[in-house]
């Protein structure tokens, strides 16, 4: 891979095994200096390890690149201000964030916990609002003392959380906050020259190995992890300020611009509605509308 990222300072959550790792390694061929963040936990998010984080650590060395590993927690408030605050300490600044970091617990909503809702939405979605909310701190303050800011934000998402998928609320509900979220750092961030982008990816890794017809699709796609990843370094390079606030789908050889919530068919009462009236014009709206798509983001036939 070309050296697009030439002297960047990259932190990549969840960097340890399947995607992240791909994206560690893919930003240090590109040049960039990376902190590999990974708890080592298990696919429930239990147990740790400092290993995969020091393997891959290591991996980046071996291609010459260099490397630095970080054992926070990103759901944990002050875990995520101490990767940021690492990442200055080892190289100066931070240049690119993706958060890549998650667990999955799937249940049917009736089975689910509050711990499996909890823990989820904690690493999924608390754990990208807090590292990007440290990161853009960093970036606020350089931008604020004259320099010319080129901050890179990476988010990751899932087709389930854009398109739902069953037995995965609390996984899906993170994912979308994840989307809803770029879209709106985008937009307050533009001002420091900060990007805000989000991949929806599709790999074949511990955490999809067992969920349904992945593994099926595998032998037909190129699913590997790091099929992903040549996205990811471009949106976290320099090349790509001029994309911002869009979430990105990637499966295989195959990558889209997934388009968000757009207001549809409308109906006006201008002296007020009534139950009985509502029923009426919002049953007629939704045959109007555009059908929900289904997990693959197709709209029904």
């Amino acid at each position: 891979m070309a050296e697009t990222c030439e002297g960047r300072v990259v932190v990549v959550t969840g960097a340890g095994n399947g995607i992240g790792r791909a994206h560690a390694l893919a930003f240090a061929r590109a040049g960039a200096r990376v902190v590999v963040n990974d708890l080592g936990v298990a696919r429930d998010g239990s147990g740790d390890s400092t290993r995969p984080a020091e393997a891959v650590a290591e991996e980046v060395a071996a291609l010459g690149g260099r490397a630095v590993v970080n054992f926070d927690d990103v759901s944990d408030w002050a875990g995520a201000q101490r990767l940021v605050e690492q990442a200055v300490a080892e190289f100066g600044r931070v240049d690119t964030v993706v958060n890549n970091a998650g667990i999955l617990r799937d249940r049917a909503l009736v089975n689910m916990t509050e711990e499996d809702w909890d823990a989820v939405t904690a690493v999924h979605l608390k754990g990208t609002f807090a590292v990007l909310h440290h990161a853009a701190r960093h970036w606020r303050e350089r931008a604020k003392a004259g320099e010319a800011v080129a901050g890179r934000v990476v988010n990751t998402t899932s087709t389930s959380g854009l398109y739902g998928n069953p037995g995965q609320s609390n996984y899906a509900a993170a994912k979308a906050g994840i989307a809803a979220l770029t879209v709106g750092a985008a937009q307050e961030l533009a001002r420091y020259g900060v990007t805000v982008n989000a991949v929806a990816p599709a790999a074949l890794t511990r955490m999809t190995e067992d969920l349904g017809v992945m593994p099926a699709l595998a032998e037909q796609h190129d699913l590997r992890p790091e099929s992903v990843s040549p996205v990811v370094v471009w949106l976290g390079g320099p090349g790509s300020g001029h994309v911002t606030g869009r979430v990105v789908t990637v499966f295989g050889s195959r990558i889209s611009v997934a388009e968000g919530w757009v207001d549809g068919p409308s109906a006006s009462a201008p002296d007020g509605w009534r139950p009985e009236t509502v029923g009426e014009a919002l049953t007629a709206l939704v045959e109007r509308a555009a059908p929900n798509s289904d997990a693959f983001g197709r709209r029904p036939v």
